[in-house]
């Protein structure tokens, strides 16, 4: 599986199981250590509580957040807790995929576009500056879009015009890949040329340089 990038301007990435390796099963398993049994049944990939969404947009705190996670365990959770659990999913980012986009860069204009929170933002941004560098994530891109801080969240659409209009693209000039399929099928509602990645077919199988 490969995609001719010759045929489009612009590459637009999901950061969560397309760049980062993640692991939700992780965070699950270290919710129920706390104690926090039931967990899995108030968060999966497809379909979860409102809360998620609400953080992931940005329109609550961190603190708001881990007050409500505490309002819905069963036990006690102290604030450091739940942000280790919260971010156990957070795994590595291989340097083969760095060194990927850093060469689609050289001929394309780059975004980033993820759903996701301030918690792991920063978490995130720590680990791969510790791993890979600091600033070298950011500087793989021309933009970068977290959910969190523009107060919208694939699959709605209008986050995907807001990025094309936002940097003049034209949606068929434009690459979209992420790993959940309603996302891919959003994009491409808005006329994005858009593909779905998976642990078995990574962005380096698909984006052959």
């Amino acid at each position: 599986m490969s995609y001719p990038l010759s045929s489009v301007r612009n590459v637009i990435f999901d950061l969560g199981g397309v760049i980062l390796n993640i692991d939700y099963d992780r965070t699950v398993q270290a919710f129920e250590t706390l104690g926090f049994t039931g967990f899995n049944e108030i968060f999966s990939q497809k379909q979860h509580l409102e809360l998620f969404s609400t953080f992931e947009r940005g329109q609550i705190t961190p603190k708001e957040f881990r007050a409500s996670i505490n309002q819905l365990s069963p036990v006690p959770l102290q604030e450091r807790d739940i942000d280790a659990a919260w971010n156990a999913m957070l795994l590595d980012l291989p340097e083969e995929r760095m060194e990927l986009i850093e060469r689609v860069r050289q001929t394309h204009r780059t975004f980033l576009l993820s759903n996701t929170n301030v918690i792991h933002v920063e978490a995130f941004l720590s680990s791969v500056d510790k791993q890979h560098g600091v600033g070298r994530f950011n500087a793989m891109f021309d933009t970068i879009y977290y959910s969190s801080s523009i107060g919208m969240r694939k699959p709605d659409t209008e986050i995907f015009e807001f990025v094309l209009r936002e940097n003049d693209l034209a949606p068929e000039e434009t690459l979209f890949i992420d790993d959940f399929p309603w996302n891919v099928e959003a994009a491409s509602r808005v006329g994005i040329n858009a593909v779905q990645v998976t642990k078995e077919h990574t962005i380096v199988d698909l984006l052959k340089l």
